[in-house]
């Protein structure tokens, strides 16, 4: 419980600040609906961000003690405040020309123009956070260099394109490119720009981190571990990004109140933090051997998601539980091949 000791603290002080904020409206009821609404914010948070979690921790295990705690307290807050409430806000500012003051303050006084302003940003969004993930999954998918394959040769097929030359980016535009077919005319542009950046930012990412592991042999290894977990941490923070994007426009489902929304996705950020760290010192991904393959394919599936709700309302939970059966299954056959090992 010591991994989640930190997690529980900020669940606390985020209750009773929900409560606090509730009763200045509604009294005691008020507080009462405020704190259980950001609960629930917090426990979908975590459900729908177990794959995350998953693949955080093959990255973060690659990174030096220092940089997983700084991941564990820095990171919090950028992925709080910085992702999941001046982010949205900085969108809103982008697509309707308010400055940032005046949006947020419509943010706290103006919740439902907020919000509709939010949803309206829905399809850039989507486009450069389903690109973002999409470059991840693929990224995975064929690299030449995994020697494990959780499909058997057709995963073993699909990782030998992987010697082909920047595989990942020439589909991952292709398929950009061939949305533009079947989205409506009005939002093909938004949707091209927005991708294409997606794809620039996992580019930029990856290639400044394969920069750092291939550093000259004279340097200090210590410097380059440093240099390395820096990139590695910049990069789990914009992955936190593409998976919080659509949290936060789902969130306005459930409450409109901004504050409410960030305490309860700082709920299960936090959480989602504390697993991350959890599996990487309980050395989960090596008793589980497919669970990473699991996630990377749960991140495909959200991935494909979130381009289709460019034009197509997908409802959250068909999201949550896709994943939660890939990483399900992926843990059944981890143990399935461990039992087959031992034998």
């Amino acid at each position: 419980m010591q991994h989640f000791r930190l997690s529980f603290i900020v669940t606390a002080i985020s209750l009773a600040i929900a409560f606090y904020w509730g009763s200045i409206s509604g009294g005691v009821a008020g507080g009462v609906a405020g704190a259980l609404i950001a609960m629930i914010l917090g426990v979908l948070e975590v459900s729908l961000s177990f794959d995350n979690a998953v693949v955080n921790a093959s990255i973060l295990k690659r990174m030096d003690e220092r940089w997983q705690q700084y991941f564990l307290t820095w990171g919090i807050l950028i992925a709080v405040f910085g992702m999941r409430l001046l982010f949205p806000i900085t969108i809103v500012a982008m697509a309707t020309g308010i400055d940032f003051i005046g949006v947020t303050q419509m943010a706290l006084h103006e919740p439902a123009t907020y919000a509709q302003h939010l949803t309206e940003s829905h399809v850039q969004i989507a486009a450069f956070g389903g690109m973002f993930l999409l470059m991840v999954f693929f990224s995975f998918i064929f690299d030449e260099n995994k020697e494990l394959h959780w499909l058997g040769y057709i995963e073993k097929k699909m990782a030998g394109f992987g010697k082909l030359e920047s595989i990942e980016i020439i589909l991952a535009l292709g398929l950009l490119l061939g949305t533009q077919y079947w989205l409506p005319e009005a939002i093909r542009h938004e949707a091209l720009v927005a991708g294409v950046f997606g794809v620039i930012l996992y580019v930029i990412v990856d290639s400044l981190s394969a920069l750092f592991e291939d550093e000259e042999e004279g340097e200090e290894l210590a410097d380059v571990l440093k240099k390395g977990s820096v990139m590695s941490f910049l990069y789990l923070e914009v992955l936190d990004a593409s998976f919080s994007f659509d949290g936060v426009i789902g969130a306005f489902a459930i409450t409109q109140d901004v504050v409410i929304i960030m305490l309860g996705l700082a709920i299960g950020a936090m959480f989602v933090r504390s697993l991350t760290v959890y599996l990487v010192r309980k050395g989960t991904l090596d008793e589980y051997v497919f669970l990473e393959h699991g996630a990377h394919y749960a991140i495909g599936s959200l991935a494909a998601i979130m381009l289709v709700s460019m034009v197509h309302e997908i409802p959250e939970v068909v999201t949550g539980l896709v994943g939660a059966v890939l990483i399900g299954l992926s843990v059944f056959s981890s143990i399935r091949y461990k039992k087959a090992l031992e034998e």
